[in-house]
């Protein structure tokens, strides 16, 4: 197989901040293998905080040249396991796993001509809504942005301020949509708990990670004290994370590029089933390369966190159809996306560049 990995600027629409930091523009490796005159997509948004860069994903895709070199795609699950050995480790790039795995599946299906939905078996009727994500700015332009979001049935609400009560509210005041929120980390357990009690007269579903993950001990006690559901995402990184969040948590976020891709991504579903949790599937600032590699799996979950490609302004691929919420799986085969420009991502040498800021959608 032949690869080819580079980097593609993101815009986004408004800046977007959480408790962590903020980014106007988003950079991504995007990778392509090709066998038989196909070509399969993958994606990585390198996010910081889980210590990745664009120039670190690409060294470490480019080290996996030899492996796919002589390897036969129609065997993915064996190559993908090896891939996985190599990149999936403690030392390893889970980001450029993802990348990878998605490029495979992505050829998979183009091979057999169906969308890795139906080679998975899924129903897209059970695809669940995809919320809206409503970052952190001042009240006035929460409004703004809330407003600007109207149709969407549930928005995701980044928290993690001293205002967060009185965001909430003032969101609250101009829409009758489901709330989430998110805190990224930035509470303590006792904030948690009280903020809880008035998040849920306000109409909030549940809570994003509300400790930081190094604080797991101090859940469960949390969670019996909640008067909302919690679920775990910088807690909830590969399958081997899942069992003990068990009892501290009532679910988990799955995002590809932290886990390494669709096989990860699969893994902790089922655990995460065999255990009582419920699932969401999440997304950093990525194109629809990505969001339509989570959405193939999508009728798996519970909730969707899928709108990281419509808080941009120049996706440079066509895939999945977010129609206010409503996730629309294309007919396409594999992961169903295709550039929407002749030009392929930049083959840029990064390794100069800034890191991209730590933040996820």
């Amino acid at each position: 197989m032949k690869l080819r990995v580079g980097t593609q600027k993101l815009h986004l629409r408004h800046t977007f901040t959480i408790s962590r930091g903020s980014e106007d523009v988003a950079e991504t490796v995007i990778a392509e293998i090709e066998e038989d005159g196909l070509i399969g997509y993958g994606e990585a948004p390198p996010t910081a905080y889980y210590g990745h860069t664009p120039s670190s994903v690409i060294a470490s895709i480019e080290k996996m040249k030899p492996l796919l070199a002589g390897a036969d795609p129609l065997q993915y699950r064996d190559l993908l396991g090896r891939l996985g050995r190599e990149l999936g480790g403690p030392a390893g790039d889970r980001a450029a796993l993802c990348a990878l795995d998605l490029a495979v599946h992505d050829w998979v299906g183009k091979r057999w001509g169906l969308p890795l939905h139906r080679l998975l078996g899924l129903a897209p009727e059970r695809m669940p809504p995809s919320d809206f994500t409503i970052g952190i700015d001042s009240i006035p332009r929460m409004v703004e942005k809330t407003r600007e979001a109207a149709g969407f049935p549930i928005l995701k609400i980044k928290l993690g301020t001293p205002d967060d009560l009185a965001v909430v509210r003032a969101l609250r005041e101009i829409t009758g949509a489901t709330f989430r929120v998110d805190a990224n980390c930035a509470w303590t357990a006792r904030e948690t708990v009280e903020k809880s009690r008035e998040l849920k007269e306000l109409g909030v579903e549940f809570i994003e990670q509300p400790l930081p993950p190094d604080r797991l001990g101090e859940m469960a006690e949390v969670r019996r004290a909640s008067a909302l559901p919690l679920y775990a995402d910088e807690n909830a990184v590969v399958p081997a994370d899942v069992p003990r969040l068990a009892g501290s948590f009532d679910g988990i976020v799955i995002k590809l590029v932290k886990c390494g891709g669709i096989l990860p991504a699969l893994s902790m579903i089922e655990l995460a089933r065999a255990l009582g949790l419920k699932v969401m599937l999440g997304c950093m600032i990525e194109s629809s390369v990505a969001i339509s590699g989570a959405a193939q799996i999508g009728p798996l979950a519970d909730h969707l966190d899928l709108d990281g490609a419509i808080l941009i302004t120049d996706d440079p691929f066509e895939g999945v159809h977010n129609r206010k919420g409503n996730m629309v799986l294309p007919e396409r085969a594999g992961l169903g996306v295709q550039p929407r420009r002749s030009q392929r991502p930049e083959r840029s040498e990064v390794r100069n560049r800034a890191e991209r800021p730590d933040t996820d959608p």
